[in-house]
């Protein structure tokens, strides 16, 4: 049944692919699994290399590969979680590359509803590294999941014998806001506030100054290009400007630093 369904992703597009049985998956942070899917036995863990955007300098180009990505990605989690209904009678749910999450206070809205990253380290596709995301033995950095739970019982994949991460330090030292300086932790408000500058924080920032500001300041808060941008990310979402951790690990390519 494993194979069959690996097949078929990999057939769609989809990078690479693992199993996590829902008695291995366990997050820090995320809710459990059965708060989302009751009675939830596994999870299909599907593998997506980013594009070369993510090197562009122009941060409006890497984010549009980012939204290519992540499009893709959505009808491919439809397209399993279909096969494993109509193919194997399964109840299936799918679960994004990012947004829509729990977006509240304590969570700063960076708590996914399922810890992809400890999804992805569990079924054998990676690896924590120093930059605390999931190093691919192939695509390296270059690379973000989605998965599809579902009543399937199927068994975990083998771990990664080996960490793919060269522990080069390059991604800590070319971090533009400083986030990766305490080895195994992000510090997240920092990372947040460099890579989404027009996200809930940006937002928050603006529309406070605006409510404090005389007429005239306000009118040129208007014309400046920040609240063009802003307007730009409510339309389309959360916008990041931010891929240096991906764009310079040498694993599965040369550098770019």
């Amino acid at each position: 049944m494993k194979e069959t369904i690996r097949r078929f992703a990999l057939d769609l597009g989809v990078d690479d692919v693992g199993f996590v049985s829902a008695r291995d998956y366990a997050s820090p942070q995320s809710p459990p699994l059965d708060t989302i899917f009751p009675g939830a036995r596994s999870l299909v863990v599907l593998a997506y290399g980013e594009l070369d955007s993510c090197d562009s300098p122009d941060s409006h180009v890497a984010m549009n590969g980012r939204m290519d990505l992540m499009e893709f990605s959505r009808s491919c989690n439809y397209k399993v979680s279909r096969h494993l209904q109509r193919t194997f009678g399964a109840r299936a749910m799918t679960v994004p590359v990012s947004y829509p999450m729990e977006m509240k206070e304590e969570t700063k809205g960076a708590v996914g509803q399922v810890s992809l990253r400890h999804a992805a380290v569990t079924a054998g596709l990676g690896a924590f590294g120093s930059h605390n995301i999931v190093v691919h033995p192939r695509l390296g950095s270059r690379v973000v999941f989605s998965a599809v739970l579902s009543d399937l019982d199927l068994s975990t994949d083998p771990a990664l014998e080996k960490n793919p991460c060269t522990e080069c330090g390059l991604c800590v030292r070319e971090c533009p806001a400083g986030a990766l300086g305490e080895p195994g932790r992000t510090d997240l408000m920092k990372c947040i506030r460099n890579s989404q500058p027009y996200g809930l924080g940006g937002a928050i920032r603006f529309w406070s100054r605006f409510g404090e500001a005389a007429a005239a300041e306000r009118k040129a808060m208007l014309k400046d290009s920040h609240f063009w941008r802003l307007y730009q990310a409510g339309h389309i979402g959360p916008q990041y400007f931010c891929f240096k951790c991906m764009s310079v690990c040498p694993v599965g390519r040369a550098a770019t630093a």
